[in-house]
């Protein structure tokens, strides 16, 4: 069948094209020379503004001292710029110190670029004197001439309309002639061709003819292929569903269908991948039921499928920590924990493991219990690749039932002996407050005003049965994870407190105490209560119980915090802000929450006087500290030298072993009376 010239879509799409790329040419022209124009009065504009911010200083100095010839100076200054036409310096009520103007520019392009930049724009910036007076002494006025801006505006319009015309002119051609390659040829081909096929069967859903292409190629071809389309689609869909089941086949599980060891080391690649470039680490965990095969026995090869198909979705149940999760085979499963930063967190989620599995599962009305073995494998310490993980996995778990089952270990024995001593610790630390473990110490604070004991820090301290000392910075991160913090830190207030008290009692009644808060109990909303009942329960005056903060527990979340941090501050308590300089210390949330005194971290004390960038440091919190009217402490003092170097800077008060270390309450009931004598003492 032969196709007329006057029925081809080659004509028509030409002509369709090229006339819509002028239309588009044309409108996209305009939009641009607009867009310009907007730009061409921002540029007035900012110009402006850069001759006011240059020419602001002289201009203050010149209406400051009243001296007209340094303003005329300023104003000659700005005249040397062409687009200025009129400038002033002065008071407005007052007689201007000095002033010029000069005619407009002629350009015989005025009459179009006028009503769109306007003739000229003034443009004003107060004279006002430095901090802290900042006293407004007038103003410094210029009036821009826009004409040279529009002369520029009106070329790169005409530029920008003439090229962007011809450029969607020749987009347009181009674009037919890719058509008429792309598609007009490739069609009368397809239909050449399939003129010459017979179906298989009629097509039982015809193709549509469109509209006004029933005699162009598209309507040719759409009849044509209207023969075969029955056909070709049954088949296609027969072979994408044999496709998809084998692809199925080969990366899921047929029973659980969870990914089995290929797919989970396709996406193990991946994860491994990403952790190397952002530098964190991957826990691989290996889970091998015990016994599972006396289980088949005892219960029936059914049962046992049963039970893998629930167990498949109690793991599920921890998909939210889970990068990954396989089927590796018979009654062994892998779980992929990504994006961790310490060991303890594969072992918590091992541990979540192995509790889950004291729930009895039920199968046809029996309750049956599993036990399971977990084998642990850290990127990049056991190995960089996935076969590796995988095989150090699966190896760490059969040993490890071949010692002792329902556990998890790790690979590397000072790992697993360091997350089970962890885990220990987290469970005698439950029971450490109820059995009196737990007892406190105090550092004494002087004031560098007078050389007196103002006040001191109370510090916890842990004797555990076992293991004896048990440092702060171990148990304190357990309890905040475990939730006992909040009960430990209010046993520690009220200790502090009721210790205050007795002292206060003896005769040291302008003494001071001051209390760690952690993060979590700061953002707990029983906190401002706590402190409030125990200031009036031991009877103690205003702003003698302090509480530090850290900067990351403010950090955390600052508008809570901030909250706390006022309710406790009308309970009389003050508040300090602990470790100063190691985290975000930035001025925008010192002077947005109420604290009232800066510690400095002993981090930069120790050093300052062999590190000048430590030296530097101190004496810029002193100076911060100060300029917001704080009091400022530095702790860790431990040397005269250190000593000498912050009172000569400024600060306040010092606390640490050179004074004295943190010590009992007998003891420090000594270290106070003995201060007393020796008129270090306390008013």
């Amino acid at each position: 069948m032969k196709l007329e010239l006057k029925n081809s879509l080659s004509v028509k799409l030409l002509r369709v094209v090229l006339l819509s790329a002028l239309v588009v040419g044309v409108v996209l022209s305009c939009a641009q020379i607009v867009y310009d124009a907007y730009k061409t009065r921002q540029a007035v504009a900012t110009d402006a503004e850069r001759i006011l911010d240059m020419f602001r200083d002289p201009s203050t100095q010149a209406v400051y001292s009243l001296d007209r010839e340094m303003g005329m100076q300023v104003i000659e200054g700005l005249f040397q710029d062409k687009a200025v036409r009129m400038a002033s310096i002065g008071h407005p009520n007052e007689t201007l110190l000095a002033e010029k103007t000069r005619d407009l520019k002629h350009s015989p392009t005025r009459w179009l670029t006028d009503p769109i930049l306007g003739k000229e724009r003034s443009f004003t910036t107060q004279l006002v004197g430095r901090s802290p007076y900042s006293e407004y002494y007038g103003d410094l006025r210029i009036t821009l001439d826009t004409a040279t801006y529009g002369e520029g505006f009106l070329v790169n319009s005409m530029i920008i309309f003439i090229s962007g015309v011809l450029r969607a002119l020749a987009m347009g051609l181009v674009l037919y002639l890719v058509y008429h390659w792309l598609l007009t040829k490739p069609l009368s081909r397809i239909i050449e061709h399939l003129t010459s096929i017979n179906p298989d069967r009629p097509s039982e859903h015809q193709l549509p003819l469109l509209k006004g292409h029933e005699k162009n190629e598209l309507g040719l071809w759409v009849s044509t292929a209207n023969q075969l389309l029955a056909s070709i689609e049954r088949n296609t869909h027969l072979r994408h569903e044999a496709e998809s089941s084998l692809l199925r086949m080969a990366q899921y599980d047929f029973l659980t269908g969870l990914p089995n060891r290929q797919q989970l080391q396709q996406q193990l690649d991946k994860i491994l991948i990403d952790a190397g470039r952002v530098q964190h680490r991957v826990a691989v965990l290996c889970v091998g039921l015990d016994d599972f095969k006396g289980i088949n026995e005892q219960f029936s090869y059914q049962a046992g499928d049963q039970l893998l198909l629930a167990l498949a979705d109690r793991l599920r149940g921890h998909s939210g920590r889970l990068g990954a999760l396989a089927r590796l085979g018979g009654d062994q499963f892998a779980l992929v924990q990504a994006d961790i930063e310490q060991p303890y967190e594969a072992a918590e989620l091992a541990q979540n493991i192995l509790d889950d599995l004291e729930a009895p599962f039920a199968v046809d009305q029996q309750e049956i219990r599993l036990r399971a073995t977990i084998g642990i494998t850290l990127f990049p310490e056991d190995g960089d690749s996935t076969e590796k993980l995988l095989q150090k996995a699966e190896q760490t778990m059969t040993l490890a039932k071949t010692r002792s089952r329902n556990r998890y270990q790790f690979y590397i024995a000072s790992v697993d002996s360091e997350m089970r001593r962890r885990r220990e610790l987290e469970k005698d630390l439950r029971e450490a407050l109820v059995r009196n473990q737990f007892h406190l110490v105090y550092q004494p604070q002087i004031s560098y005003r007078d050389q007196r004991v103002v006040g001191v820090e109370a510090l916890i301290r842990w004797i555990h049965p076992e293991h004896g000392f048990v440092p702060p910075d171990q148990f304190i991160p357990l309890a905040e994870q475990n939730g006992t913090i909040i009960a430990i830190g209010e046993w520690v207030l009220d200790q502090a407190c009721k210790q205050l008290r007795e002292w206060h009692d003896q005769g040291f009644s302008d003494l001071r105490m001051a209390v760690n808060l952690s993060t979590v109990q700061l953002h707990h909303a029983e906190l401002p209560r706590v402190v409030n009942n125990l200031l009036q329960i031991y009877r103690l005056p205003p702003r003698s119980l302090e509480l530090e903060v850290t900067e990351t527990g403010l950090m955390e979340d600052i508008s809570t915090a901030a909250q706390h941090l006022l309710s406790l501050r009308r309970s009389g308590a003050l508040i300090a802000i602990d470790d100063f300089g190691t985290g975000y210390s930035s001025l925008s949330y010192l002077k947005s929450l109420p604290l009232d005194k800066i510690k400095i971290d002993k981090s930069f004390v120790q050093d300052l006087i062999d590190d000048d960038d430590d030296a530097t440091i101190v004496r810029a919190i002193i100076q911060l500290g100060k300029s917001l009217g704080m009091q400022v402490i530095a702790e860790g003092v431990e040397t005269t030298e250190q000593e000498a170097y912050i009172i000569s800077e400024g600060c306040h008060e010092g606390q640490g072993y050179f004074y004295s270390k943190p010590l009992p309450a007998r003891e420090l009931l000594s270290y106070l009376k003995q201060a007393q004598r020796t008129h270090v003492g306390i008013l």
